[in-house]
């Protein structure tokens, strides 16, 4: 198995291609990256910036360059001994007219090649879309949309089809006998008669068209369907008289706008697909497919199936099998039904191959040792490297300052089920109801539930969707283990104490979660019940991420570098202890997992995060300021319908994004503003307070928009704003130089996010999807290495005096990757050993050994420094760090070269922290 050094993450989009990605592959490599990790590169929805809503697993996305300028990046990879670890997303496409297979299910419905392609509910309850799939595409009501003309029926070479501005939907063959037979007694006489050939040709497409059904199956159905089409085309095309008929058709199917009788024949059309076409927030309450979280076009694949296995990963394989990828990265593990079973059927299919997952753990929460994987693709580091930056002892001064200020709730477990709450009841009611059906069904067969209603069962069901205490549990045909039978029982108890009156309905329940089957049951019965809790378990992460990270995190704004993916803002950091201890268990456990600082979801830029964590060092001159701010920008705000905007709550998230944000340099000419209020308004959005996606609250937003730029217009508080927020970025750089030493020598594998070697002040995306300088960077680079192989601590002196610029950062990064590559069994397979830290300034060091054989490694970071430096000064030398040692366990050698400045140090028992960090901020001491 090729396991990576170092990875680093290309978004690639038509602005970013494999051409350009083939540029930059020398830098990379001088860099020290040894395998890219690519953005999905399949077909996607045409003009996708990310990827992921893909329409054909198996072609290369002809938008990121044609099969030859993939395979020339695969050579220049292969040249400099690079891998290629990809993103696939086996979960989910785009509900797309691109999506030919969706397109065919849509047309052919139940005599579909891929009906069961897609996760559908073909027999609903609801007779509107029984035997039909919802089709929530539209921005207005049906019946607006129809009688105001912007569903249309049109013809070309394809057949009919119908549209709604880009979205185009086939029309069943058996609805062309409708449409065909308008004014057909006009055709024959416009012909001549009825025994004209053309017309003849016409009664035999009629006569074809009502006889597939019935007769024709398979393979001879799709060529008669062909036929028939083809047919129709070449006499639309050649005969004057039937391309008019066909025409005026068309024209008299569409209706005539204010006049609404004239739409009914298209109305009744419309009822005879296999798709019912609705406004797009129907979706949220009365849906029958499953969707990727609450996006409605994104429509899932019941890869379960072994059928769409095969075909959803055939390209994936080939490429696999050829030695073009190397690694694959799984997107959305969680929404698998069955999650083990796939990543068993994937490593078996693909050997042995690199193969991580996106998976959200939260705290304490281990991943499934039983999956054939590497481990995680890295968030759960991100958490904790994150958290050991924040002063855990400032916890209660910053929950009375938010209070005090926003006048919040600090409750986060309470506000933790509230959100969730909001979900099931708005983004995921009509999910929620479908899983409702089912525990009806399942309720009905047990004399024990007999007499539970359906709306007794869904509230209870939605009780436990809320508590549910992680993304999910992964119980399957082979039963439940005991970590999923804990997480079970600890959400029964919170709901009975929730919703006592719902005893005997949630006591039934949490039977059929623990499988406790009864004995009358037949195997179908036991099969539905399994079927139930597999449902729910691809329900509750859905809920965790909208209800948690795309709500909460938008709305708990106590310290917004805790708000991140996988994250637990309610928990005020992670003690060195926790950090040390979660790092021996991924060295045991998952050696060769994924080490992220950024990624393409997370909400803000792992510098941002380094900065706004400096805050936490200051309370009380935190408050000072906001304080301060709040009064200047009083004026600022608008006061509609008895409430000023932005409220305080939105205020706060506000001041700390700006200190978190704000450039290095000059503002004036850049789209910083621009991209501040982009993301205040999807911030805002996300929250569901004031204004939601469902919801747009246009007064509000307008308004919070306008305090924006009155804000960053105002000279004299940009003046007032600037010592402080100068001052956290300096302690910020600190901070992001040592997370970098962190994710570089801790046990996994390093993910740099592209861009990142230079200082990431990115929000969310879409704006961490910005194009990238490579040309900056590649000359930065260069020069770089060349000071360094002249005068190093001559080049780290001028690094270190000007280290606004990143160029300090991209430095760290080449130096410490050179060491992993020049070290790989240390890093790849070496021991984790805490160290001990002793002296005045114990608290602010982590540090801790890598060992192998004879090979060890000290990483050495300091954190904390507001109270040790001034904010121009340097964390370097004796006279800042006085006695601060660390206390080397017994065997350990004496002998020691900083792999960052190329010093000597000896170390007789101990390293003194102000030798090791005589001229950089950092260490990397190694034997």
């Amino acid at each position: 198995m090729r396991i990576p050094t170092a990875t680093y993450r290309f978004q690639f989009h038509a602005g970013f291609n494999f051409e350009d990605a083939k540029q930059i592959v020398d830098y990379l490599a001088e860099l020290g990256i040894t395998d890219i990790y690519a953005s999905p590169i399949f077909k996607a929805r045409k003009g996708s910036s990310h990827g992921y809503d893909v329409v054909d697993s198996n072609q290369i996305n002809p938008e990121l360059g044609t099969r030859e300028d993939f395979e020339a990046l695969v050579s220049e990879l292969q040249a400099k001994n690079m891998g290629w670890v990809q993103d696939i997303v086996p979960n989910h496409m785009a509900y797309d007219s691109e999506n030919s297979l969706l397109m065919d299910v849509l047309e052919n419905g139940p005599d579909s090649e891929y009906f069961d392609y897609f996760d559908i509910n073909w027999d609903h309850p609801y007779e509107d879309i029984k035997g039909r799939v919802l089709a929530p595409l539209m921005g207005s009501f049906y019946g607006e949309a129809l009688e105001n003309g912007e569903i249309q029926l049109k013809y070309d070479e394809t057949g009919l089809s119908v549209n709604y501005y880009n979205t185009k939907l086939p029309v069943r063959i058996e609805s062309y006998v409708k449409f065909i037979t308008h004014s057909l007694g006009q055709l024959a006489r416009e012909l001549g008669g009825r025994q004209h050939p053309d017309f003849i040709k016409v009664l035999a497409i009629l006569y074809l068209i009502k006889n597939i059904p019935s007769e024709v199956k398979g393979k001879e159905r799709y060529d008669q369907i062909a036929f028939v089409k083809g047919l129709l085309w070449e006499l639309y095309t050649e005969n004057p008289a039937i391309k008019d008929f066909v025409d005026r058709n068309i024209e008299f199917f569409n209706g005539e706008k204010g006049n609404p009788e004239s739409f009914n024949q298209l109305d009744t059309l419309l009822s005879e697909q296999f798709y019912r076409l609705s406004f797009w927030k129907v979706g949220a309450e009365e849906i029958n497919y499953r969707r990727f979280f609450t996006v409605n076009e994104l429509i899932s694949v019941k890869v379960e199936e072994i059928k769409a296995f095969r075909r959803n990963h055939a390209l994936i394989f080939h490429l696999v099998e050829d030695g073009k990828f190397t690694g694959l990265r799984i997107d959305h593990i969680d929404g698998l039904y069955d999650p083990t079973e796939y990543l068993k059927r994937l490593r078996d299919r693909t050997g042995d191959l690199y193969i991580a997952v996106e998976k959200i753990l939260e705290q304490k929460e281990n991943l499934p040792e039983y999956w054939p994987i590497e481990g995680t693709s890295g968030y759960d580091f991100l958490i904790q490297v994150n958290g050991i930056f924040c002063q855990q002892e400032n916890e209660e001064k910053f929950s009375e300052i938010y209070q005090k200020f926003a006048r919040a709730n600090n409750n986060y477990g309470q506000l933790s089920y509230e959100k969730k709450r909001l979900i099931v009841e708005r983004n995921l009611a009509g999910d929620v109801d479908n899983l409702a059906q089912v525990l009806k069904r399942v309720s009905g067969q047990s004399r024990y539930g007999n007499d539970f209603t359906r709306f007794g069962l869904q509230k209870a069901l939605s009780e436990v969707l809320a508590l549910f205490p992680v993304y999910r549990t992964y119980i399957n045909q082979d039963g439940l283990r005991e970590s999923d039978r804990i997480y079970i029982k600890e959400v029964m108890e919170e709901a009975r104490r929730h919703v006592p009156q719902l005893l005997k309905e949630l006591n039934f329940i949490e039977k059929v979660l623990l499988l406790e089957e009864e004995e009358s049951l037949t195997a179908e019965q036991k099969e539905l019940r399994r079927h139930f809790v597999m449902r729910l378990q691809q329900l509750t992460g859905p809920l965790m991420a909208k209800g948690i990270e795309d709500t909460l995190f938008y709305v708990y704004n106590r310290l917004i570098s805790l708000n991140e993916v996988g994250g637990n803002p309610g928990q005020f950091g992670i003690s060195v202890a926790d950090f040390h201890e979660f790092n021996q268990k991924q060295q045991e456990t998952w050696p060769h997992k994924m080490n992220a600082t950024a990624t393409h979801d997370t909400k803000r830029g792992e510098d941002v995060r380094a900065r706004i964590n400096a805050i936490s060092e200051i309370p009380e001159e935190w408050e000072k300021q906001v304080k301060a701010w709040s009064e200047m920008n009083r004026s600022k705000k608008k006061k509609m319908k008895n409430r000023l905007i932005p409220d305080v709550n939105d205020e706060y998230f506000f001041y700390q994004t700006l200190i978190g944000t704000y450039p290095f340099g000059e503002v004036k000419g850049t789209d910083y503003h621009d991209r501040m209020k982009n993301f205040v308004i999807k911030a805002v959005r996300e929250a569901k307070v004031h204004t939601a996606w469902l919801r747009p609250d246009s007064d509000y937003e307008n308004a919070y928009m306008d305090f924006v730029d009155a804000v960053l217009a105002d000279e004299k508080f940009l003046a007032e704003i600037q010592p402080f927020q100068k001052t956290i970025a300096q302690y910020g750089i600190f901070n992001s130089l040592s997370q970098t030493l962190l994710k570089a020598t801790a046990p996994g594998v390093p993910d740099f996010y592209q861009g990142t070697e230079f200082w990431d002040l990115s929000h969310v995306d879409p704006d961490n999807r910005r194009p990238v300088n490579f040309e900056e960077r590649v000359a930065v680079l260069k020069e770089i290495k060349e000071k360094a192989e002249k005068d190093i601590l001559s080049l780290i002196a001028d690094l270190v005096a000007t280290r606004e610029d990143a160029r300090i950062k991209m430095f760290l990064i080449n130096r410490i990757l050179a060491a992993r590559n020049e070290n790989i069994e240390l890093f790849q397979s070496g021991d984790y050993i805490p160290l001990e830290v002793t002296g005045k300034f114990s608290d602010r060091v982590v540090a801790f050994a890598r060992k192998y054989e004879d090979k060890v490694a000290i990483a050495l970071t300091p954190r904390f420094l507001t109270s040790l430096i001034k904010p121009e000064e340097v964390p370097l030398g004796e006279q800042v760090w006085e006695d601060t040692r660390i206390e080397l366990p017994q065997g350990m050698p004496s002998a020691w070269k900083d792999a960052i400045t190329a010093q000597t140090i000896q170390s007789n028992g101990k390293v003194l922290i102000g030798e090791a960090l005589q001229h950089f901020p950092v260490a990397l001491l190694i034997s």
